[in-house]
């Protein structure tokens, strides 16, 4: 190489002034065999980099003749030669191991080595590079290493123990054990959250439930479990039966031209929440509700009484909107949701005798199904009534939520969120065990993917064990609201596990439109227990998009993504038709889990690996598994639904054009991001960060952004409550059809202009920079 830079130094005036330099540069791809060619004219003057001075004291006088000229090309051809048989041979190579990937006939691990030439002239090798593990090799890794065994002895781990209720022994005993076992998997990081909550317990005496004739009182039922949020005190009224308790229950019986003010409300559980079913009620003028379980193929079942909350919301409803961190100090306050009314559940036992001393000539046809028959309440003659006697007290506790992360290797400022219930009144072996027991195993694999299998996540993966869950999502509200300024900013996925196995027969899901299509991909490569030969998708057997039902207000995913704006999935196996009566009593322990549920642990393996797959799936691509799209095709379907109504808001004035416009906006908005993705480099970890960015403020740019979390916290437009949801437009536009007199012009107006704007926000927020939004509107 020496003689060749003499060579050209003679051909051109004795000196050299640059030269090609060859070196074989290990990439950060894996790819050890890249050929580089830098140019070092006048890197520095003199020394080691630069021109080396006892190079020129040792040139030769220039001698120009054809012989020396004829070397030189030799000397360069030969080089150029070299180089690119290199680049060629190693880039075939590569090339082939890529192929062998991908096709899966051969291994994935890509750790190539690779010999390079030292300033002396020596071949020196290589230290070989990280391991590189693609999708179909991570995706077989994690479901060989799910153990059936490891999820038992989780869950057994609540065997012989009567009740795990929050802030209590039992629940700090549960979490002292996760707290051991997320560190005992060497976690990055394991911490407690501590929160001061306003809870309700029992009295020193139980709660009843009198029926009075003729004066005399004979007590129907004096049952252990109660409502938390209800209202103590006494209460008397005649009892009406309202099937499920929704608003088109309440019409019929309106219908029938009976009075619910004053009364007593009996309902079935199903179809919706406790707090629905009570808040309804309270509208009506009731002065106290009852609810019973619903028909049972375990007859034994008939006697079970069953806990429940009755606050129409989630979190402490002593501090709505707000943190119950110990020393923040709030002024009195409750939340709007709480039931203002006495409310006890019974055993569908006492509810037969109830409806048994009912003797109206008022008749629902549809209802007699149910064991009431078809008589909705007593006669106008009858004086029989209804007494009810509830004793609970507010207590002030401690709960703590518990942790764990395995931090990202890019970008750990970004994660997906595992979490699951911990507490419950009963054993909860199916609500809260099975969540519990599949969230350690998942932190258990995963753990041991990143510190013995060389997976490197690009992004965090956190560890959530809840506590008063059971009072409606009250430890996971209370964290969202800590740090409701940064995590919709860096949370991009939560994941629940709760109640992910009540049944075997058919699955439920609840989800994001963003996670549709991850959903759709994942259940395609899951297998089926109850047949190995197929996958989970085949249990839908065609559109299981048109199978999604919404999260209610007891899913713990139901705060994330209607106060935080973050993208969530909740998914269990249950039994269509036979509920699992044993959920929220005193019954639902893990003997009677089995006998309800064939294969429950590899159900349980089959859930958790549905889970962990979602959650290494969005931490291991370079781009976010979000699918944007899906939104453009839910404002469209809304869109289709306000059709209708063209020519009822024309009559007051109004266009619902604007509305159509801002569903158009978000659609281009849409269009451009996708090819924004297209069309960027996606090895460009800045580039590709931004576009992340710009998918994961989907969700939250649905908030409306008029409101006060503190006065209307579930803000989403598509999944939340209150007046500023597109549902809460659609009934309006519903009931200004059926009568125009009924419907307030300004608030209807307000809901248009909000909707509109959220969405035209939601757009420009998709567009990303302020300069390419349409501004039509």
């Amino acid at each position: 190489m020496d003689h060749a830079r003499a060579a050209i130094s003679n051909l051109f005036s004795g000196e050299p002034t640059s030269y090609t330099r060859f070196s074989i540069a290990r990439q950060t791809d894996g790819d050890n065999s890249h050929v580089e060619m830098n140019l070092a004219a006048d890197e520095e003057e003199g020394g080691e980099i630069g021109r080396p001075e006892h190079l020129h004291a040792s040139m030769p006088p220039p001698r120009r003749n054809g012989k020396n000229l004829c070397f030189v090309i030799m000397a360069a051809a030969l080089l150029l030669l070299i180089g690119f048989l290199i680049g060629y041979l190693s880039y075939r190579g590569r090339m082939q191991r890529v192929n062998r990937c991908l096709d899966g006939s051969g291994n994935c691990e890509m750790t190539p080595t690779a010999s390079y030439f030292s300033d002396d002239g020596t071949e020196e090798e290589e230290v070989p590079g990280p391991r590189i593990l693609y999708w179909p090799e991570l995706r077989k890794m994690l479901s060989s290493k799910l153990s059936t065994a490891h999820l038992e002895a989780n869950l057994r781990q609540r065997e012989g123990k009567n009740s795990f209720e929050a802030g209590k022994a039992e629940d700090e005993s549960t979490a002292s054990h996760v707290h051991d076992q997320f560190t005992s998997f060497r976690m990055d990081d394991v911490w407690n959250d501590e929160h001061y909550v306003r809870l309700q317990d029992k009295g020193s005496s139980r709660n009843q439930v009198f029926i009075i004739e003729d004066g005399q009182e004979e007590e129907l039922e004096s049952p252990d479990a109660y409502v938390a949020y209800s209202k103590s005190g006494t209460v008397t009224g005649k009892p009406i039966y309202v099937n499920y308790g929704r608003k088109e229950d309440f019409q019929k019986i309106r219908n029938l031209g009976v009075s619910m003010n004053g009364a007593i409300i009996i309902f079935r559980a199903g179809k919706i929440t406790l707090a629905e079913k009570v808040a309804n009620a309270r509208k009506e003028g009731a002065v106290g509700v009852l609810m019973y379980l619903g028909p049972s193929n375990d007859r034994k079942a008939d006697s079970y009484v069953p806990f429940a909350h009755a606050h129409l919301g989630t979190g402490d409803p002593f501090t709505p909107g707000f943190p119950s961190f110990n020393h923040t100090q709030f002024p009195p306050v409750e939340s709007s949701g709480l039931p203002q009314i006495p409310v006890q559940t019974i055993s569908r036992e006492a509810a037969a005798r109830l409806f048994g001393k009912m003797d109206g000539d008022k008749c629902l046809e549809e209802w007699r199904a149910d064991i009431m028959g078809c008589k909705v309440t007593v006669s106008g003659s009858s004086k029989m009534t209804v007494k009810l006697t509830v004793n609970n007290v507010m207590v002030d506790r401690k709960i703590l939520n518990i942790f764990g992360v395995i931090k990202g290797f890019e970008e750990p400022d970004r994660y997906v969120v595992l979490g699951a219930q911990r507490d419950s009144w009963g054993p909860g072996a199916a609500k809260a065990g099975v969540g519990t027991a599949i969230l350690l195993e998942l932190a258990r694999v995963i753990s041991d993917m990143v510190k013995n299998d060389d997976y490197k996540p690009r992004r965090s993966i956190i560890f959530a064990s809840w506590s008063a869950g059971e009072y409606g999502a009250v430890g996971a509200t209370e964290w969202l609201e800590g740090y409701s300024t940064t995590l919709h900013a860096k949370a991009f996925t939560y994941i629940n596990l709760d109640t992910a196995v009540l049944g075997s027969t058919d699955i439920k899901i609840s989800a994001s439109p963003l996670l549709y299509s991850l959903l759709e991909t994942t259940m395609k490569r899951v297998k089926d227990p109850a047949n190995d030969s197929r996958f989970l998708d085949s249990r839908f057997g065609g559109d299981w998009i048109k199978k999604v039902i919404p999260l209610d207000l007891d899913n713990a995913a139901f705060p994330f993504l209607a106060y935080s704006g973050i993208p969530v999935v909740s998914f269990g196996f249950y039994d269509e038709g036979d509920e699992y009566a044993f959920l929220g009593t005193t019954e639902d322990t893990l003997a009677n889990l089995k006998r309800k549920t064939v294969n429950l642990y590899p159900l349980m393996r089959t859930a958790a690996e549905v889970a962990g797959q979602i959650a290494l799936r969005m931490t291991h691509d370079h781009e976010l598994f979000l699918d944007f799209d899906r939104y453009s095709d839910e404002l469209l379907s809304f869109q289709e639904k306000l059709w209708h109504f063209n020519g009822d808001v024309k009559e007051l004035g109004l266009t619902l054009n604007w509305l159509y416009f801002a569903r158009g906006d978000f659609q281009r908005a849409a269009d451009a991001l996708r090819r924004d993705i297209e069309n960027s480099d996606r090895e460009n970890r800045i580039v590709r960060r931004a576009l992340n960015d710009r998918m994961m403020k989907v969700e939250y740019d649905f908030l409306s952004p008029y409101l006060s979390p503190k006065d209307a916290p579930f803000r989403h437009i598509f999944f939340g409550r209150g007046s500023h949801t597109l549902k809460s437009l659609l009934e309006n536009l519903e009931q200004l059809a059926a009568n125009k007199t009924s419907v307030d012009v300004n608030e209807l107006k307000e809901q248009m202009a909000l909707a509109t704007w959220t969405i035209k926000g939601a757009a420009n927020a998709l567009v990303g920079d302020i300069w390419n939004t349409d501004n039509e509107i």
